[in-house]
């Protein structure tokens, strides 16, 4: 577990910062050839080849972890010649835990059900880990917690080791990002260095992209709401920035597909949004890129304060004027995976954005408001 250092202003800004030196030896534990990595890959291996689902679940954080996971683990069988189609059988797929809980049969025999649950104790997780085993699937769990009670219920338990240290969960979300990296590994042959994660991760926290990061924020704490937009594995990082903005910042989000927010929701909009648009995913850029350019135009026309995030490559074809509250660069990591590229590549920008919401929004992002005796009673109430 990272150690705090007295004096930081939030854990989140502790565990931002550890993310790098975190990664490494995440990657590093998970590489060895007979660990549990391995052996989620080889189960995976089987049930994709003999077409049998293979499904990630998870709650909150977690559920983008998983949503994470799903889309390396397809990148991965892409690459060793497996199923990974969209419904294609034995193609890797994420499903919210409760709803899974909620299906007749959750896997079935010879099936894998991946669960990602930071401390493995959310009970909808636990549910469809349940229903899993039920069904004779092969259950498997990535998590922090080793000796938690998700873990009691699964075959394969893959310890990240790495407990966030608040609640507004930063390495909770790039833990099972990068499990999944090391499953896929195992899976496909990947030759992914963990110093290369690291210095994709060390981009986001240089000091100009620090000095980016608050700038944003500081043009986008002044809207009344925000707008989160993402096309491809980049609407993965969409739900997770909408999900840290309201549980860190206090400050109500919502998150938008890229051509669902073109088909009438601009409808919704004026001077008082804020909208920040993640264009990451090196696949089908120019397609996604060609209509990035329409929705910016559209808020443009609208008054509409937009922050992007993006790779170099997809910056440069965006004119300074469409970005008016500023831009995250994310590097191409070029030498990735697709999917790895973007996901690690966002995950700092993403969280350090929140952070500085937070502190342009006078917010402590560590208790997620349950410092707050309302707060507290509503989140005892929900159960």
């Amino acid at each position: 577990m990272p150690s705090i250092r007295p004096g930081a202003p939030y854990h989140m800004t502790e565990m931002i910062e550890a993310e790098p030196a975190l990664a490494e030896r995440v990657l590093d534990r998970l590489s060895t050839p007979d660990g549990p990595a391995a052996r989620l890959a080889a189960a995976i291996r089987a049930a994709s080849t003999a077409g049998r689902p293979v499904i990630v679940v998870g709650c909150g954080t977690s559920e983008h972890g998983a949503a994470a996971v799903a889309e390396i683990l397809r990148d991965a069988n892409r690459h060793a010649g497996l199923p990974w189609a969209i419904g294609q059988g034995g193609a890797p797929i994420a499903v919210q835990a409760f709803e899974g809980a909620l299906e007749p049969e959750l896997g079935g025999p010879h099936a894998v059900v991946v669960a990602v649950s930071h401390e493995g104790g959310t009970a909808a997780t636990g549910r469809a880990m349940s229903a899993a085993r039920d069904s004779s699937s092969t259950v498997a769990l990535i998590t922090a917690a080793s000796g938690s009670p998700a873990s009691a219920l699964a075959d394969i338990v893959i310890s990240t080791e790495e407990m966030d240290q608040s609640w507004c969960h930063t390495v909770g979300y790039l833990s099972p990002i990068l499990a999944g990296i090391a499953v896929g590994s195992h899976v496909a042959g990947w030759l992914v260095a963990p110093a290369e994660i690291r210095l994709l991760l060390e981009a986001g926290l240089s000091a100009p992209a620090r000095s980016a990061q608050s700038n944003v924020a500081r043009r986008l704490a002044q809207v009344g709401r925000l707008l989160v937009v993402g096309s491809g594995v980049d609407r993965i990082a969409a739900r997770e920035l909408t999900l840290k903005v309201e549980e860190g910042a206090h400050f109500p989000a919502a998150m938008r597909d890229l051509e669902t927010m073109l088909h009438g929701h601009l409808a919704g909009t004026d001077g008082e949004t804020g909208l920040v648009l993640i264009l990451a995913d090196p696949s089908g850029r120019g397609a996604r890129t060609a209509r990035a350019l329409g929705l910016l135009r559209a808020c443009r026309e609208l008054g509409i304060q937009v922050g992007l995030i993006a790779s170099t490559v997809v910056a440069g074809e965006v004119d300074v004027d469409l970005t008016q509250a500023g831009r995250l660069l994310v590097p191409d990591g070029a030498a990735l995976p697709p999917s790895v590229s973007a996901l690690v590549g966002t995950t700092v920008p993403l969280q350090g954005l929140t952070e500085q919401l937070a502190v342009q929004r006078g917010a402590n992002p560590d208790p997620i408001r349950r410092d707050d005796p309302r707060y507290r009673t509503a989140a005892e109430l929900a159960g």
